[in-house]
């Protein structure tokens, strides 16, 4: 079990990125095991994990005690809220216990040229998450 890193990183969503991608953060910047919060400008905080050698992108919000799950760890491919331990497939986003109930959102990783780039069209705005 690793502990998540805990700082958290300002990405500009305009950065070059593939049609409907947006650049997350550098692939080396995200240990194996590790989770790492990325802010983007008008979308909701994105956890990025690197597990196995893959990388995977959720929302950071925990559903169920909304806490940021990047401040969890990581167990297989589970990424564990830090407040009930609730946990979550970070490949599907569905819950795998109790008291998690409600899956996160998931979104489409790319790996190019050192760089993860994300799907983030089902993503929350900023203002959605705060209200």
């Amino acid at each position: 079990m690793r502990r998540a890193h805990d700082e958290a990183l300002a990405v500009s969503v305009h950065d070059e990125a593939p049609e409907g991608m947006t650049r997350l953060i550098g692939a080396d910047e995200v240990r194996e095991g590790d989770v790492r919060k990325v802010r983007l400008a008008g979308v909701e905080p994105i956890a990025v994990c690197r597990i196995d050698g893959g990388y995977f992108a959720t929302q950071d919000g925990c559903s169920h005690a909304k806490a940021s799950l990047s401040e969890g760890w990581i167990e297989g491919h589970d990424i564990c809220c830090p407040v009930h331990d609730g946990r979550f497939d970070v490949r599907d986003g569905r819950p795998m216990c109790f008291p998690a109930t409600d899956p996160i959102r998931t979104f489409p990783v790319q790996v190019i040229d050192g760089t993860v780039f994300a799907d983030l069209r089902g993503a929350r705005t900023d203002q959605e998450v705060s209200a």
